[in-house]
């Protein structure tokens, strides 16, 4: 290509990467454009500081994510302008206590100390949508807001708390239509996650009905690491993670004296677990990676932090067959590792890691035909 057309070709690309990184809020969160440039496989959101979660806003171009840092609060972002904000920022409209619903909740978050892990959303209305968060900020506890999409700019209200028990921190968190609370609970205290890695228990599913005082356990639902969790649309099972062993685990929830099911991911570690656009859908990194030594190991009772960057993989899980089909994946990326989560948007996949500094964004590939 000659010079002269090579020269605004490469001020386009500039331009379009200077655009993906000017999108927060703090000049102290931003980075450099080079640092938020497209790469071969993924494009990215930059300054989302560990986007654990994320989760798509039905009928909207609107997402959600968290943020597991101290201060990394919620992030509402526009898919179309791919641009992100941080949402909650404690002013008195995003406050609004619901004390007969949330007796024991001591009061709303501060801002500056939210860091948050888990989501979940649950229609309450038309346009209106209930969203639990699993906090970490100052307290131990499940956040409830509300969120009012009917505008053209989703508002957040926060309505209230329910702390978890003392000693127990919480992973992530799904709900029912009748008001329960379901948290996971990954490592009770005593455990470690060099426990769940060689394959024991270390977690269970703790649940919150309205009117109750508080979490209680929910005795037979004890697994290897419980990560993500999910109920299911007939209202009678959840899902949940069992992080040690790159499973899922089907509970019903009128008996959860033990799964009744077990569906295992075949190549990678599932984390967060979520419907999507009507798609059950999990993801994590890959089990077995060869840039990083093959399998996650515990030297000396110490769990490997995964810090060497592993293969992604995106999964929807087949609930007749009961098996995870491969819908994306991806080769270790250096500014991107620790895949959590993940959001089907039109025709993208939106990504969370708990690690990296940045939410990516993936071609959905299109669905195979189905022969009869």
């Amino acid at each position: 290509m000659p010079a002269s057309l090579r020269r605004p070709f490469a001020a386009m690309a500039i331009a379009m990467a200077a655009l993906i990184c000017s999108l927060t809020p703090s000049p102290a969160r931003a980075q450099s454009a080079q640092t938020c440039a497209p790469d071969d496989e993924l494009a990215y959101i930059c300054g989302a500081e560990r986007p654990e979660d994320i989760l798509a806003l039905p009928g909207t171009r609107w997402l959600i994510a968290s943020g597991f840092a101290k201060g990394a609060g919620l992030k509402l972002i526009d898919s179309t302008a791919r641009s992100m904000e941080f949402w909650y920022q404690g002013s008195p409209d995003q406050i609004a206590p619901n004390t007969a619903a949330y007796p024991h909740c001591p009061g709303a978050p501060d801002p500056a100390l939210l860091n948050d892990r888990g989501l979940n959303l649950r229609a309450s209305g038309p346009g209106r949508w209930r969203l639990m968060v699993v906090n970490h900020g100052g307290r131990e506890s499940i956040e409830v807001f509300e969120v009012n999409a009917a505008a053209q700019r989703p508002t957040l209200q926060w309505r209230g708390c329910i702390p978890m028990p003392a000693g127990q921190v919480g992973n992530s968190v799904t709900s029912f239509a009748d008001g329960q609370i379901l948290a996971t609970v990954l490592t009770r205290p005593g455990t470690s996650i060099a426990d769940f890695v060689l394959g024991r228990d270390t977690g269970a599913v703790w649940s919150w009905r309205p009117g109750e005082p508080a979490f209680h356990e929910m005795p037979g639902t004890a697994l290897p690491g419980n990560n993500g969790i999910e109920s299911d649309p007939d209202e009678r099972h959840f899902y949940t993670i069992a992080f040690g062993q790159h499973a899922i685990a089907v509970f019903d929830r009128n008996d959860p004296r033990g799964p009744v099911r077990r569906i295992v991911a075949p190549d990678f570690m599932p984390d967060n677990i979520h419907w999507s656009d009507g798609r059950l859908l999990l993801a994590g990194m890959r089990f077995d990676e060869p840039a990083c030594g093959g399998l996650r190991k515990v030297v000396d009772g110490v769990a490997d932090p995964m810090l060497c960057p592993r293969g992604w993989i995106v999964g929807e899980v087949d609930l007749t067959q009961g098996r995870i089909a491969t819908i994306a994946y991806g080769t270790p990326r250096k500014d991107f590792n620790g895949l959590s989560a993940a959001a089907i948007m039109g025709r993208e996949l939106w990504l969370g890691s708990f690690q990296a500094g940045r939410i990516a964004i993936a071609s959905l590939p299109a669905p195979k035909p189905v022969f009869p």
